[in-house]
Formats: C-alpha cells, structure tokens, sequence
C-alpha cells in the first residue's frame, strides 16, 4: 500500500532560520572559550579563530544553499552526498549520523542542561555523593536520568506534529538570541573595563599555549607554563586543536536541510535560511568573545612564565574559569552573585531549545535512507501527524543510550575531523554536479561560486591536516566509525538487490 500520510510544507523563513540558530547555540558558546585561550594564548588569534570558523560557517551555508535548490526534499546532506556521489557515500553520512553525529550532540547537549540545572538542583550535581547506582562500569548519576527524560519528553513533543516541534524551537531560539544580546551589551557598555581590555589586547597576535603540570605541593595539577610553538605544524595543531570548540559550537547549521520536505518554498527558503541563521549566530558568536576579552582578563597575574591553575587562588579570568565555565565568570563580574544563575538559566534555555532542534530535524534522515531502503523499514512511514515517529524513537533510545554510557563526549572528538571531512566532500560536491549535471535545474546557485567554496576547501582542508596532526588518535577514530559502516552498506545492498531480484523472476 502506498503511505498515505505525506511530509506537511508548514514552515516558513522564519521557522527554517530559527531552527538553523537554534540548532547552533547550545551550551559551547559558554564554555569552549576557555579551553581556546589555553592554547592560543592571545586576544588576537583568539578573535581570529571565531571569525575563520564564522567564515567557513557562512561560506559552507551559502554553498549548501545550491544543493538545497536542486533537492529540496527531506534528507539533506545524505541525498546531496548520495546524488553527487554515490548511495555507499550518502549511507556512510547517515550511518555516522545516527551513530555518533546527532545522537551523540543530543546527549551531550541533554547533559548540558542537567549539568546547569544541578546549580539549582544540588542532587543533579554529577558529584560522587549522588551516584545512584553503578552497572558494568557505568556510573548512573541523576542528571543522567534527568537529560534522557528531557530527551524523551522533547521527541514526544515531536511525534505530535511539525507544528507543535516548530513553536518550541522558536520561542526558545527567540529567547535565548535576546538574552545572549542583553549579555554581551551590559558587559560591553556597562560593565568593560579598559584596563583589562587594554592589557588583553596587549598580547596581539603573540601566540602561546599552556601546558599543566603537577603542583608539587599538592601532587595535582596547579600550575600552567606558557610556551610558544616553536613550528608551524606545531602552531598549526595548536590552532587546529583550539578550533575544535568554536567549530563544534557552529555545526548543526545543516539540520534545516533535512526538513526541506516540511518547508514552505523550499528551493528559495532552506537556502535562505541556511544564510540568515549562520550570519546572525557568527555575529552573535563574535561579540560574546569580544565582551568576555573586556570584562576578564584573559590570564590570571602572571610570576615570571607560571601562572595560576587554580582559578579560586587566580582570581576570575577566561583561561582558567571554573570548569571553563567562562559565561558564569562573566557574568558575575557585569552582574555579581546573581551572574552564575543568571547563566545556569540561560544555558537550560540554549540547550532545551538546541535539542529540540536538533531531535526535530536528525529522524528525518534516517526516514530518507528507509526510503531508499538503506535503514530499518519502520523509519520510513509517517504517523497520522505527517512525521517519522518511529525514527524519532529510535533516535532518542540510542541518544538516551550515549546518555548512560557517558561515552558520548570521547565519541563526539572521535568525529571531528570526519565531520570536517563530510563537510569538505559535500562542498565538493558542488562542483561535480556543476560538471555532471550542467542542465539541471538550480533556482539558486552558489553566491560568489567558484571562488568562496574554494576558499571554504582550503580553510576546511587546513583545519583538517591540523587536526590530523594534533589529534591523531581521534580523528583515525573517527574514520573506524565511518568505515564499520561498509559492510553494513552491503548488507543492506545485498538485501535490496536480492528483493528486486525476487520480484523479477516473480
């Protein structure tokens, strides 16, 4: 029988724009600040590094919107790697996709957001006084509990139509785009000072990384030595390793793409979209880090080449914030003690309505690869409400299962560099099909092509060689979970070609 339930084109501009910055702004902008500073050591690369990754973000969204226009149906990435490529290269996505990508960001972000309730809620602290249980290794911890719920209620949620999934990520986007506003302008015009602006800025391009070593008073980890690299494939790393956080903080731009199929116009407006919400994030990104360098110095008062590790003895400083919890240190410098709750309530919000993002829109590719036979079968029908419900649950048991194993936070730096990866070929891709398909129809071809995407190439493939080079381990990890997928790509063909073989002697 024919579905006889279909995709509802019920979004508009404004919908797809929310669920691009939405999908954005989790809980990195708050945090990865910090571990940045570490290990550029300057005002100057700092600031650099944001607005390269706010390049490259813009750069890949406006290219990204060509594919949109030529395959504007649910999917996105998948079928754009598909059709450029290959089915084994789309599979490969959406198996990475489901096993660590999206799954693994919506633990993650679910934790966030336990983490920050625990400020408010001690007994969600993840503190060895509020372990609950431990079963073969895992430790299960409230706020474990708390993030699957959260989880669970959020996919619900989106089980009961696009309509109801589309009001929360819109109210909260909304929300939490106005508070992270009314942040960076109090710090910026009330609460900077010049001084610390003036010393910050000092540093200039001076490039320099910490590295921790053991406090031979307290036998753990208490002081930072500055060194400089030394070579440019040691700065390299440096700068590659350090854009782990701010490029972390800006992927999932891409999750409107999967919801083409539920977008009103969508050869104009996922494009669109993909533009709107990657500019107003980069700006909103670029202030953040601009406000934090005038309200915090970016190190505690240095002794010679040593500084303070530990950030009560210190004093409040970006480097070594609090569980790198910069935010919070801003915060309470512009509002006082009021500022660390201040930010617990802004990160509940950020991360509630990035996960409702992002569960909203990751079901839809699985639902795509069952359409192509290249998934579970139940993933491909729609509920009486025109959505993947099926896809959706299974996507929030095995997110819920990442939340259990806490596993999700090494297999996230395991896909960095295959995400870049994947990012790279489907730019690429671009060009391919401009070669393959010159007739095909494209009611919007890439602004400024050829020159911006090959920009972005070389910007992506840099990062990419430095990460090689300062994350091996991790990033050949990350290849080992793209390749596992192979043979399940076969099993799936091999099913498929022995179905159609089947009906044809029929």
């Amino acid at each position: 029988m024919a579905e006889k339930v279909a995709f509802k084109q019920s979004l508009n501009l404004f919908d797809g724009t929310m669920i691009v910055a939405g999908s954005m702004i989790g809980s990195g902008i708050f945090i990865v600040t910090s571990d940045m500073t570490r290990q550029v050591g300057s005002a100057g690369w700092l600031v650099a590094l944001w607005v390269i990754t706010g390049l490259m973000t813009v750069f890949a969204a406006i290219t990204y919107g060509e594919l949109s226009s030529m395959f504007p149906k649910a999917g996105g990435q998948y079928v754009y790697l598909k059709e450029a490529y290959n089915p084994m290269l789309g599979f490969l996505y959406g198996w990475s996709f489901f096993s660590v990508i999206q799954t693994g960001t919506i633990a993650a972000v679910g934790v966030a957001f336990s983490k920050f309730a625990g400020y408010f809620i001690p007994a969600l602290t993840m503190d060895e006084k509020n372990l609950l249980f431990e079963l073969g290794g895992i430790r299960i911890f409230p706020a474990q509990l708390v993030s699957i719920a959260l989880i669970v209620f959020l996919t619900y949620v989106n089980t009961r139509g696009v309509k109801d999934g589309k009001m929360i990520q819109t109210v909260f986007t909304i929300v939490k785009l106005f508070s992270l506003f009314g942040l960076i302008v109090f710090g910026l015009l009330i609460a900077a000072k010049a001084d610390i602006w003036n010393t910050n800025w000092a540093t200039g391009f001076d490039m320099k990384f910490t590295t921790p070593v053991n406090d031979t008073a307290g036998g753990k980890l208490g002081w930072s030595v500055f060194q400089s690299p030394g070579s440019m494939m040691v700065a390299l790393g440096l700068i590659s390793g350090a854009m782990v956080g701010s490029v972390f903080s800006s992927v999932a731009w891409e999750n409107v793409t999967f919801i083409a199929g539920e977008i009103k116009n969508p050869k104009r407006n996922v494009g669109m979209s993909l533009f709107l919400g990657t500019l107003v994030v980069t700006v909103v990104y670029l202030l953040a880090n601009l406000m934090y360098l005038a309200v915090l110095p970016m190190f505690p008062p240095a002794s010679g080449t040593e500084v303070a590790y530990a950030p009560e003895v210190a004093g409040p400083n970006i480097a070594f914030a609090v569980q790198d919890r910069v935010a919070t240190a801003a915060a309470s410098s512009i509002f006082g003690h009021y500022g660390a709750a201040i930010i617990a309530v802004m990160i509940m919000i950020s991360t509630f309505g990035c996960n409702n993002g992002l569960i909203l829109s990751g079901a839809r590719v699985y639902y795509t690869m069952a359409k192509d036979k290249l998934f579970l079968p139940q993933a491909g029908t729609l509920n009486k409400n025109a959505v993947p419900q099926w896809a959706l649950w299974a996507q929030c048991i095995w997110a819920s299962a990442l939340c259990l194993s806490g596993q999700y936070g090494v297999l996230l730096d395991y896909v960095v560099f295959i995400t870049v990866v994947f990012y790279i070929l489907t730019i690429i891709g671009v060009f391919r099909l401009r070669r393959s398909r010159p007739d095909a129809e494209r009611p919007y071809k890439a602004f400024g092509y050829p020159v911006i995407p090959v920009i972005y190439l070389l910007m992506a493939g840099t990062l990419g060689i430095g990460l090689l080079y300062a994350k091996t381990f991790t990033s050949l990890l990350g290849l080992v979970i793209v390749i596992i997928g192979v043979p399940i790509y076969y099993y799936y063909a091999r099913k498929t070609r022995g179905r159609a073989e089947g009906e044809s002697e029929a």
